[in-house]
C-alpha cells in the first residue's frame, strides 16, 4: 500500500515522503475501478444508492446505538438489531438464493446457530462441520452477519456450518471470545475428528478465527484441518498502510474498541500474528481481501507471515471491491468467493492426522 499511497501521490504530482517514512499525499479522487464488470457496478450503484424502502408496516425499524449503553440493555439492542435485519429485503434476498434450515441450540454452554443445507448434507460431508465465527467488530454480528457468512456456504457446500454467537463488548472483554469458540471446539471434538473439521470467518471473525487457534495451541488441543481469514488477518485491522488509504483510524483503534480493552498491541493471544512461533503451527488457511479493504494490510502481512514459516497458506484478492464485500450476495464476485472457501475446505476436510 505504501507503493500505492506513492504512486498516487505521483500522479497528482506533489507526493512526498517525510524523513521518517510518511507518505504526504494531497486530496485526490480516485475512481471505480475499470477492471469490474457492467454487472459488478451496476450491483456497487445499487448498493449506494438504494431504492426507497417500501416495507410491509412502514419505514425500516430503527435501534438504540450501543455507545454508552448500559451493560443491561445490550442484549434488548442487539435483539433489535437482530429482528431489524430479519425485516429486511437484504435477509429476504438471502433466503431466497440459499436454501437451509437453521437450528438454534448451545454447545459447551455457549449459544450457536446450525446451518444445513435444505437439500440435504452430502454423504462426504455427514463426517465434516465448519465453524463460522461472525464479523462485526467484536461488537455485533450474531445472528445477522452470521446468517450472511453461513448461509451461502451450508447451501453451496452442503455441508453442516456452525455458528458461535460468541461473547463480545462492550459488556465482555478478550479473550471472551476465543474462550467461546474452544468451549464448542471442545464439545464438537467428541462428535468429528479434528481433520474433518474447519473454521472461517469474516472480519473481526478473521482475527477471531486466528485468536482461537492460537488459544487451541496454548490449551494443546488439536487443529483443526484448516481455517480461513477473511477480510482480515492476525492483527488489528486498522494496522498498515491500507487502513490509512481508505480509513479514518482516528476512532477506530485498538485502544477505542471496548472489546480490547487493557489489551496489548504486542499480545500474541489477542494479535497472533506478532508471533512468527505461533503462525509456524497453523493450519492450511486461507486469506481473502481486495484492493478497497482497508484490512488488506493486516490479511496481506499475515499471509506472507505464514509462508515465510512454510505453513500452507492461500491469498486471493479481489480487484475494486470494499471490506466484507462477499456480504452482498448478487455481486458477482461474492459467488466466486463462496466457491473459493467451499474449494479449499472441501480439500482439505477429511485428510486423517
Amino acid at each position: 500500500m505504501l507503493v500505492m499511497c506513492a504512486m498516487l501521490g505521483a500522479a497528482a504530482g506533489a507526493q512526498t515522503v517525510g524523513s521518517d517514512g510518511t507518505v504526504h499525499v494531497p486530496a485526490i479522487s480516485i475512481p471505480e475501478s475499470a477492471l469490474l464488470s457492467a454487472e459488478t457496478r451496476a450491483q456497487l450503484d445499487r448498493q449506494r444508492n438504494p431504492p426507497p424502502a417500501s416495507m410491509p408496516g412502514g419505514a425500516p425499524r430503527t435501534c438504540p446505538s450501543m455507545a454508552g449503553a448500559p451493560s443491561a440493555r445490550i442484549p434488548e439492542i442487539r435483539a433489535c438489531e437482530a429482528e431489524a435485519f430479519y425485516e429486511s429485503p437484504a435477509y429476504a434476498r438471502l433466503k431466497a438464493l440459499y436454501d437451509v434450515v437453521i437450528d438454534q441450540r448451545s454447545i459447551g454452554g455457549v449459544p450457536v446457530e446450525t446451518f444445513t443445507p435444505g437439500n440435504g448434507v452430502t454423504a462426504k460431508n455427514r463426517t465434516r462441520v465448519l465453524i463460522n465465527l461472525h464479523g462485526g467488530a467484536f461488537l455485533g454480528g450474531a445472528r445477522t452477519l452470521s446468517r450472511v457468512e453461513s448461509m451461502p456456504i451450508a447451501a453451496l457446500g452442503r455441508i453442516k456450518v456452525i455458528s458461535i454467537d460468541y461473547r463480545q463488548g462492550p459488556d465482555f472483554t478478550f479473550p471472551a471470545a476465543s474462550v467461546d469458540v474452544v468451549a464448542v471446539y471442545r464439545e464438537l471434538l467428541k462428535e468429528y475428528s479434528p481433520g474433518d473439521i474447519g473454521i472461517y470467518g469474516c472480519s473481526a471473525g478473521g482475527l477471531l478465527t486466528a485468536q482461537s487457534v492460537a488459544r487451541l495451541i496454548e490449551e494443546r488441543l488439536p487443529l483443526p484441518a484448516a481455517i480461513g481469514m477473511l477480510c482480515e488477518g492476525g492483527v488489528y485491522w486498522t494496522e498498515g498502510d491500507s487502513s490509512r488509504f481508505v480509513h479514518d483510524t482516528s476512532q477506530h483503534t485498538i485502544a477505542t474498541n471496548p472489546y480490547f480493552k487493557g489489551t496489548s498491541a504486542s499480545d500474541p493471544m489477542a494479535f497472533p500474528a506478532r508471533s512468527d512461533a505461533l503462525l509456524a503451527r497453523f493450519p492450511p488457511t486461507l486469506l481473502v481481501s481486495s484492493t478497497r479493504d482497508f484490512a488488506l494490510s493486516s490479511t496481506v502481512y499475515t499471509h506472507s507471515r505464514l509462508v515465510a514459516r512454510k505453513v500452507e497458506a492461500e491469498l486471493h484478492i479481489w480487484e475494486g471491491l470494499p471490506h466484507a464485500f462477499h456480504m452482498d450476495p448478487d455481486l458477482p464476485e461474492s459467488k466466486e468467493v463462496y466457491s473459493v472457501i467451499v474449494r479449499f475446505f472441501d480439500r482439505r476436510l477429511g485428510k486423517r492426522l
